[in-house]
């Protein structure tokens, strides 16, 4: 793997719309959240407190399987919402609120915290933030049955969390990309926008990931 990329965000951010964009921009693999296959997730929405623990290590799981197997790509990684994501921010969500219990939560972190000292991490994060009722918005306007219960509440605690997580993260580098009024699926000025972003932050990037045949501009 010559160069990786995490793309991080609250539910309805655009993460995947961007890791859509950018693969293609920059001729980069994309890996893709693995919602639909967790075999909790239907019993989750039906009872949080008694799933949330099982749905949260089936998450993990596949994370940590997930990232070992872009370890061994060449070339440029983009992956739609990170293995750091799903510990730091909505399985310690569950645990706040009670769903998960303390016993399970110490399993959990023993589990993580020993497996992100073996992975290689991204080269950058890049964290995609909205407010909240931006956020809101767009859940209600793509329309997904199993999305219609979330609250205002449940993204404001989640924003709240991506927010301090973003402060403290150590094992990258973290870009903020404020997405209220970027739209880099249907123009590309703003696409190049993200791109130099990205660029600034990493420096030392060679020119040639982002020159033609890479480049929203060619």
């Amino acid at each position: 793997m010559r160069l990786f990329f995490a793309i991080a965000g609250n539910v309805g951010v655009g993460k995947s719309t961007l890791t859509e964009r950018l693969s293609k921009t920059l001729g980069a693999k994309p890996f893709f959240e693995p919602q639909s296959e967790n075999p909790y997730l239907a019993d989750f929405y039906a009872d949080m407190d008694r799933w949330a623990f099982h749905s949260q290590m089936f998450f993990l799981s596949r994370r940590l399987k997930e990232h070992v197997a872009m370890q061994r790509e060449e070339g440029v990684i983009i992956q739609d919402r990170s293995l750091y994501e799903n510990a730091e921010i909505f399985a310690r969500h569950l645990h706040e609120r009670g769903a998960i219990t303390d016993r399970d939560w110490h399993i959990y972190q023993e589990i993580y915290e020993t497996a992100v000292e073996l992975l290689r991490p991204p080269d950058l994060v890049v964290y995609l933030r909205a407010s909240v009722p931006c956020l809101a918005q767009r859940i209600l306007s793509r329309g997904r049955e199993f999305e219609k219960k979330i609250d205002e509440g449940y993204i404001g605690d989640l924003n709240r969390l991506y927010d301090e997580w973003a402060a403290r993260f150590s094992r990258s580098p973290v870009v903020t990309i404020q997405t209220e009024e970027l739209h880099y699926l249907t123009e590309p000025a703003h696409m190049d926008r993200v791109l130099d972003v990205i660029k600034q932050k990493l420096g030392g990037l060679p020119m040639t990931i982002f020159s033609s045949g890479g480049s929203s501009r060619s």
